[in-house]
């Protein structure tokens, strides 16, 4: 270093010794802000649940958890209806059950398949560049865009009546389907890259053909991270409304479906309806359901977390 630049180099190291417990405090303030957030939402939710009568105080607990309880109780076992006292979501329930197997069933092993193709059978080129654009714009598409598409495509099949599902389970299926595709084909490549290509190199090295090496070595590795991908995207699927709303999920349903071309409606759209009604009663039925909603997606996660970590110590 000449003399003009060590003349010109300025340590300041007493602001550096500052700038890292300042930065580390706005991270701590940043995290801390996401669990308030997530704290006072559930507060809210739980005391718009409680609002009907009777009116335990807030520090009589078991009071409180009973009620909570029952209200859960009667609003899984209850239908829809006009009265605050007798509605519940015993059909939207039990059709968000179906979206969601039909989607674990069908979405998830087509997203995993073109993850894996994309990053393990496609050669680098113009090609695979402009696929993985579309896919990655096709994550910040909104889900009510997915709706409009779903309407074209598989209610009215751009008018060959032939072809058409009309506003059936599976359209709502299928358009979920293809709303979770690019975070499932992202997530399985970015797992996929984790796995070192040493493993591949000796897999090969030893007679093992591309199908072998992928799933005998690559997969099995990778899965922990494709199970990630697989929670984030069905926990999408099950909390969204909008595509449900445009493909055609019906507003007032008194029967559960019992197959895929049945109408159907769903546990959001159920939570959408009542939240829109004037009466305030009808408050606490859709934080009761918004609560259900919560249960059930945290038990899936937790479900999904179970194997994740399962195939995660059997590496």
């Amino acid at each position: 270093m000449s003399d003009a630049s060590a003349g010109a180099f300025r340590p300041h190291r007493r602001m550096r010794r500052w700038l890292g417990p300042i930065f580390g405090a706005a991270c701590l303030l940043a995290t801390l802000t996401g669990v308030v957030v997530l704290t006072v939402l559930m507060g809210a939710i739980l005391a718009a649940a409680l609002s009907g009568p009777p009116h335990p105080p807030w520090h009589d607990v078991a009071a409180n958890l009973s009620e909570l309880g029952s209200l859960l109780r009667r609003l899984v076992s209850g239908r829809q209806s006009s009265t605050p006292a007798a509605a519940g979501y015993h059909v939207g329930l039990v059709g968000s059950l179906w979206l969601l197997g039909l989607v674990t069933a069908i979405g998830i092993p087509v997203g995993i398949g073109a993850g894996v193709f994309l990053e393990e059978y496609m050669p680098e080129g113009r090609a695979r560049r402009v696929i993985q654009t579309n896919i990655a714009n096709l994550a910040g598409v909104p889900s009510v865009v997915y709706g409009i598409l779903g309407l074209a495509l598989f209610v009215r099949a751009f008018g060959m009546k032939g072809l058409a599902l009309g506003p059936s389970l599976l359209a709502g299926v299928l358009t979920l389907g293809l709303l979770i595709l690019p975070t499932l084909v992202i997530t399985t490549q970015e797992a996929l890259r984790t796995v070192p290509a040493s493993l591949r190199q000796a897999a090969l090295a030893l007679g093992a053909t591309r199908w072998q090496v992928v799933s005998g070595h690559v997969l099995p590795a990778a899965l922990p991270g494709i199970m990630t991908g697989t929670i984030l995207g069905l926990s999408r699927a099950i909390g969204e409304t909008a595509p449900l709303l445009m493909v055609g999920a019906a507003g007032s349903l008194l029967r559960a479906p019992r197959g895929p071309l049945d109408r159907y409606t769903a546990l959001p759209v159920e939570i959408y309806n009542y939240a829109k009604e004037p009466d305030r009663e009808f408050q606490a039925v859709a934080a009761g359901g918004i609560l259900i909603l919560v249960v059930l997606l945290l038990s899936m996660n937790a479900v999904a977390i179970l194997i994740r970590n399962r195939f995660r110590r059997g590496r």
